[in-house]
C-alpha cells in the first residue's frame, strides 16, 4: 500500500507540475518547483494514506465489518446524491429517474446473484474408532456463482486506466497519444470489448487460484467424504472442475454485464461518461459491502441472543 501510495503521489504531482493534471486547466498549479517542496508534498499525501489505513484498522477492530470497505462505501454513497442533483439541475430529471430505477433493478439482481450458490452434496462414511462411531453425516460444498467477487472488474479497469495515464505525459499532437485518446474512451467499442475480455479472463484466472478441485477432493478423501455417484479422488476432482467451470462461465457473464451496463446506459440517457454517477465496480462494492455488513450485524445479534437484523 505504501509503495502504491508513493507511486500515485509521484504521478499526481508530476502531472500537476506539467499542467496536465486537469484537462481544462493549463495553469501552473505548483509555483515552487524545488525538490524539497516535491518531497514534502509526497510525504503529506502518504501521511493522509496512513491516517485512512489507521482509521480502517480501528473500524475493523472495534466496529462492524471491514473498515477499509466501509470507508470506500461511505465515500461512494456520499457523492451519489450530489451527482444526481447536478444531472437534474442540467434539466435532465428524466435521466435522474431512469438512473435511480436502473440502480434499484441492478441492486436487486446483484443481491440475488451474490447470494446464489450451487450446493454439492457430500457424504461421510461411518467409521468405528474404539467404541465410538464417527462420520455418517451429510453436508454440502457451497459454490457461489461469483466466486471472484469484484476483483476481476477492478483488475480490468485498473489496467485499462494505465494507457490514458501514460498519454498525459505525452504531447497532444503525438500520434500515439491521439490513438490512445480515441480508443481508450470509456464509451468506445474498442474499450468496451477489451474491458469485457479482460473481465472474463480475470474471472477464470482468479477462480482457478482461489478454488483448487484437486485439493478439495484430496481433503474429502482423507476424511472419508465422497460425492454420491462419484468415486473419491480423481473422479471427484474432475466433477468439481466441471461444475466450477460452468458456474464460473455464468459468473463471468454476470460480471461483464454489470461492468458494461453503466457505459452502455449513457447512450440512451444522453449523458457523458463523467456524468454517470456510478460504474460497474461501484455497484459491486456498494452492494457487496452492504451485504457483508448485514451478515456481520446478524452474527453479532445472534451471539447476544437477539433477533436477526433482517427476518
Amino acid at each position: 500500500t505504501i509503495f502504491l501510495g508513493i507511486l500515485q503521489a509521484t504521478t499526481t504531482i508530476s502531472l500537476a507540475r506539467s499542467g496536465q493534471l486537469f484537462q481544462s486547466c493549463n495553469q501552473d498549479i505548483i509555483k515552487d518547483r524545488s525538490v524539497l517542496t516535491f518531497i514534502m508534498m509526497i510525504i503529506v499525501m502518504m501521511a493522509g494514506t496512513g491516517v485512512i489505513m489507521w482509521l480502517g484498522e480501528l473500524i475493523t477492530e472495534r466496529g462492524i465489518g471491514n473498515g477499509m470497505s466501509l470507508l470506500i462505501f461511505t465515500s461512494i454513497a456520499a457523492r451519489l446524491p450530489a451527482q444526481l442533483l447536478s444531472i437534474g439541475q442540467a434539466g435532465k430529471w428524466g435521466s435522474v429517474a431512469a438512473i435511480v430505477a436502473l440502480l434499484l433493478l441492478v441492486a436487486i439482481a446483484v443481491v440475488y446473484v451474490e447470494q446464489a450458490q450451487r450446493r454439492i452434496p457430500v457424504q461421510y462414511a461411518k467409521r468405528m474408532i474404539g467404541r465410538r462411531q464417527y462420520g455418517g453425516t451429510t453436508t454440502y460444498i457451497p459454490l457461489k456463482i461469483n466466486m471472484s467477487g469484484v476483483i476481476p472488474v477492478i483488475f480490468a479497469s485498473s489496467i485499462l486506466a494505465l494507457p490514458p495515464m501514460a498519454a498525459q505525459f505525452g504531447k497532444p499532437d503525438d500520434q500515439w497519444v491521439q490513438w490512445i485518446s480515441a480508443h481508450f474512451t470509456q464509451g468506445s467499442s474498442f474499450y468496451l470489448t477489451i474491458y469485457a475480455l479482460m473481465t472474463l479472463f480475470f474471472t477464470f484466472f482468479y477462480t482457478a487460484i482461489t478454488f483448487n478441485p484437486d485439493e478439495v477432493a484430496d481433503n474429502m478423501k482423507k476424511y472419508g467424504g465422497f460425492i454420491p455417484g462419484y468415486r473419491a479422488g480423481r473422479p471427484t476432482a474432475e466433477y468439481l472442475r466441471y461444475v466450477i467451470n460452468r458456474i464460473t462461465s455464468a459468473g463471468a457473464l454476470y460480471l461483464v454485464i454489470i461492468a458494461l451496463l453503466p457505459s452502455l446506459a449513457i447512450i440512451p440517457l444522453k449523458l457523458s461518461s463523467s456524468q454517470m454517477p456510478f460504474g460497474g465496480t461501484t455497484l459491486l462494492i456498494i452492494i457487496g459491502v452492504g451485504l457483508q455488513t448485514v451478515k456481520e450485524i446478524n452474527t453479532q445479534l445472534q451471539q447476544h441472543h437477539y433477533e436477526g437484523f433482517l427476518k
